[in-house]
């Protein structure tokens, strides 16, 4: 296997045209990017020489610990990818990273990201899990990441709760596809919490079979722009958003009216009227005109008026 040293890093560099001018403590210092991807590295030797090293490329190899990066303290991204690490350790003193790639490993906990600060990246999908088992998050470092963290990948990776994420308020992008995600209900609460949401991929979960599950998520996620990699329209969602609003608001006013609440002008009319011996005929109800008529009229006028009277006044 092979050790990632600062000899290998000599002999894979590109300052054979300069050796005159340049010693090799004097390269190491000056080294910005490393890129040892599928050289079938294992180990990483102390790097502390390389001290202005911003980005380091070790995908595709086979790392099982991560160690002896903390002195590489500019270090902004690093690529992981596809190795065999089963702890995300040693990287905390990276306080300038702002883009890891960690896919590919057999991580089974989120955790020991603390104390980046920085990281606007991050990429941890589909790890190589135990059977029957899921990616787990540590509270401590999502709370850690909440402020920070803007682009999450964690696709394929057995996942079946969503709430773990709710801290990280300033995600823009959400991947997670592939995954065991079932509750509707619970994706609705998380995210109307990130105010930022632009992107998320969903497909793939169990919960993208049930009714109206795209007319959900696009009316109560207002920022969302693409879900599922569909772009989202925004004359639909306002049409989706009126209707809810609609809906919600005839729901409210049945609810009312069977529990009494409301009261049709109807039903008002007739509870107000009392009880009559017999029907009143509707000319009776024509009595204060002609009781105008009635000096024009003589008695019989009157007497029409005092029949609608009693019939009134009688119960």
């Amino acid at each position: 296997m092979v050790r990632l040293t600062v000899d290998l890093i000599a002999k894979y560099s590109n300052r054979s045209k300069n050796k005159r001018h340049n010693s090799l403590p004097q390269y190491l210092k000056k080294v910005t990017h490393l890129n040892f991807s599928n050289k079938n590295i294992d180990d990483i030797d102390d790097l502390s020489m390389c001290r202005n090293l911003t980005v380091l490329y070790l995908y595709d190899n086979q790392i099982t610990h991560i160690s002896n990066l903390a002195c590489a303290s500019n270090l902004t991204h690093l690529y992981m990818q596809n190795n065999n690490i089963m702890h995300i350790e040693n990287i905390s003193a990276l306080t300038k990273l702002t883009k890891l790639y960690l896919g590919g490993n057999s991580i089974t906990v989120l955790e020991g990201l603390d104390g980046l600060k920085e990281l606007k990246e991050l990429h941890i999908e589909g790890q190589r899990l135990p059977q029957g088992e899921t990616l787990l998050f540590d509270p401590r470092t999502m709370n850690s990441l909440a402020e920070s963290l803007s682009v999450l990948n964690i696709n394929n990776n057995n996942i079946d709760e969503i709430r773990d994420l709710a801290p990280l308020i300033k995600l823009t992008d959400l991947y997670a596809s592939d995954n065991q995600f079932r509750d509707i209900e619970d994706i609705e609460i998380v995210c109307s919490q990130w105010p930022e949401l632009h992107r998320m991929d969903l497909s793939g979960n169990p919960v993208c079979q049930q009714p109206k599950y795209r007319d959900r998520l696009i009316t109560v996620c207002k920022t969302l722009e693409d879900l599922d990699r569909k772009a989202i329209n925004e004359l639909s969602r306002q049409f989706l958003i009126n209707w809810k609003a609609s809906k919600a608001k005839k729901k409210l006013k049945d609810e009312r009216v069977m529990t009494g609440q409301i009261t049709y002008p109807f039903d008002v009319a007739i509870h107000n009227v009392p009880e009559c011996s017999h029907i009143v005929p509707y000319a009776s109800f024509r009595g204060k005109r002609r009781t105008k008529d009635a000096k024009s009229r003589g008695d019989g006028a009157k007497s029409e008026c005092m029949t609608f009277r009693c019939s009134i006044s009688r119960r």
